[in-house]
């Protein structure tokens, strides 16, 4: 198969396609593993319940990086189902290899735009908990633009999340922290679940990069909104 990220053009991306060179056990993971964990934006609407064949709790995880926390969170929460998406290959293949591995049943992935997934693949109302950690911050001012929280992108995900569904978006900067509160804050149709940030919930794990940042110092700000 061909290896390479599913997506609209757009005039302003939140991401840059990196080449990444594979290893030998991500590649491989796409060959064997994609039939049984991957999803393609050109096949369009998914019906999450026929998906997985249960009517459970969906979760989907919007830029899951390599997938080790993902993982970890499909595998402990065995009755809840998950659709990971990332544009990076390594990721993706290095996810699936350890799905096959650990024999997961509730995880399938997409190597796509998140943007485009959202508004060509779920049904509104279909998703329970949309999580968002650690999406590129762009931190020089003139890339703000590109950074995925805007206004435009919170009615997406907020017309694809169920009623009472959840938002729980997680950075360790801080400026985009602010500006994810105050956008939450402004957005029609979310209610911030505290009056600013939340502790870190105990279904979202630790990252080994959040623990080396939680050795030196650096914050970490959790957000939870709840569609009403």
């Amino acid at each position: 198969m061909e290896i390479k990220p599913e997506f609209r053009d757009k005039t302003i991306r939140s991401f840059v396609v990196r080449a990444g060179r594979m290893t030998k056990a991500q590649r491989s993971a796409f060959e064997q593993g994609w039939e049984c964990y991957g999803l393609r934006l050109a096949d369009g609407m998914v019906d999450l319940e026929a998906l997985f064949g249960r009517n459970n709790k969906k979760v989907v995880e919007i830029g899951f990086g390599m997938g080790g926390s993902l993982l970890e969170m499909a595998e402990q929460q065995t009755d809840t189902d998950f659709v990971g998406i990332e544009v990076h290959p390594p990721g993706v293949g290095s996810l699936i290899n350890a799905a096959q591995e650990k024999q997961i049943k509730n995880l399938k992935v997409y190597l796509a735009d998140a943007t485009d997934v959202l508004s060509e693949c779920f049904a509104d109302n279909s998703i329970d908990r949309i999580q968002l950690y650690f999406p590129d911050p762009w931190h020089k001012k003139k890339h703000n633009k590109r950074r995925i929280v805007q206004p435009k992108f919170l009615q997406l995900m907020r017309t694809k999340l169920a009623p009472g569904g959840l938002l729980h978006m997680a950075t360790d900067w801080e400026p985009y922290a602010e500006q994810m509160l105050e956008l939450i804050q402004e957005a029609e149709g979310f209610k911030n679940r505290a009056k600013d940030f939340v502790p870190r919930p105990e279904f979202r794990p630790l990252t080994k990069f959040e623990k080396r940042g939680e050795r030196l110092g650096h914050g970490v700000w959790d957000l939870m909104a709840e569609k009403i």
